[in-house]
């Protein structure tokens, strides 16, 4: 049956920034799907053990700080170490610094990069490492819309997704014919942590749902059914694709 297709059963995924907004979304979405699951982020969540205990998945958190390499590096060691493997990674966790260009500094530039676009490389290396001796593997980057544009005061955020979806290409050249996909996801503007600053603007906010032909802004549930798609055998002949969940944004 086609929906088996989407199932993960037995599968091990690693979501980065998972405990809050869209990364919580994926995580809950792939365990629900059959994945066991392992949360790399600054601190835990304490909702989310427990339901990873009703859904009956193996479940460890990881601290890692992605503005610090040194910890970045460390993270698919320890996952396949305590796991005893890796199918699936998710690189969702990301920050944002907003300013306009000729104020913005390089410590925030610096960060951003490190944590949006280096910590990627290096977790989707190591884990490619991983999967390509099996065979096997996808690798999910979330980049956004502003990958296809400029945004306003977020110099370093969309530099940072744009390297994002050259990085998703790149890989995909690379390894599609050894059996690892390479895909990304570009949200739009959601109601997430990341987005407070703008959504309490509320020109800027009106301006975004006019924007939209959805008429609305995105809910980190709506990234769910892509996220389970592009991880899940049903995607095996997409790589290198740039998903846009944008409620039409990038069709206006």
């Amino acid at each position: 049956m086609i929906l088996d297709k989407f199932r993960l059963n037995g599968k091990i995924a690693v979501v980065t920034g998972g405990t809050n907004g869209i990364g919580k979304v994926i995580t809950f979405a792939l365990a629900e799907a059959g994945a066991d699951i392992v949360v790399v982020s600054r601190s835990p969540h304490p909702d989310i053990e427990k339901v990873m205990l009703d859904l009956g998945r193996r479940y460890i958190h990881h601290p890692a700080d992605f503005t610090k390499r040194e910890q970045t590096k460390n993270v698919i060691p320890a996952v396949v170490q305590k796991m005893g493997g890796l199918d699936i990674l998710v690189n969702n966790a990301g920050i944002i610094r907003r300013s306009p260009a000729a104020e913005h500094t390089e410590e925030d530039w610096d960060d951003t990069i490190e944590s949006d676009l280096t910590a990627a490389f290096i977790l989707s290396q190591a884990a490619g490492k991983v999967m390509l001796k099996k065979g096997r593997g996808k690798i999910i980057n979330i980049a956004s819309v502003l990958a296809f544009q400029g945004g306003l005061n977020v110099m370093a955020y969309a530099s940072a997704k744009h390297g994002v979806v050259g990085l998703t290409r790149a890989l995909a050249n690379d390894w599609a014919s050894k059996g690892v996909n390479v895909n990304a996801i570009a949200p739009s503007f959601f109601v997430t942590r990341l987005t407070e600053a703008i959504r309490k603007d509320p020109e800027r906010s009106k301006s975004i749902t006019a924007r939209t032909p959805a008429g609305r802004w995105g809910t980190p549930e709506d990234i769910a059914g892509a996220a389970v798609f592009l991880a899940s055998p049903a995607s095996d002949f997409i790589h290198g694709v740039v998903l846009p969940v944008d409620g039409g944004w990038l069709a206006w």
